[in-house]
């Protein structure tokens, strides 16, 4: 019987490893494309709304452009903070 719960603690220590890299993977990419991403749910909102989103949509590409750049540079220790705004 206690290898049974030490089966089970085990999966849930392994289960909880996962949803932690999965975690940190997602807010690594919203921090890599959290603006992008703010600014064409803006747009959208707008359109929906019936208004014009013009300026939403020039801020989500420019935000996007931005993004390419930085994931174009090389980021360590020594430039971490190298075009994160």
């Amino acid at each position: 019987m206690h290898r049974i719960h030490a089966a089970r603690g085990q999966g849930m220590t392994e289960y909880v490893v996962i949803v932690a890299l999965i975690a940190v993977a997602a807010i690594g990419t919203y921090t890599l494309l959290g603006q992008t991403l703010r600014n064409q749910t803006a747009g959208l909102a707008m359109e929906v709304s019936g208004q014009d989103a013009q300026t939403a949509i020039g801020q989500a590409q420019t935000s996007a452009n931005t993004s390419q750049t930085n994931a174009d540079q090389r980021k360590g220790l020594d430039n971490y903070e190298l075009g994160n705004h």
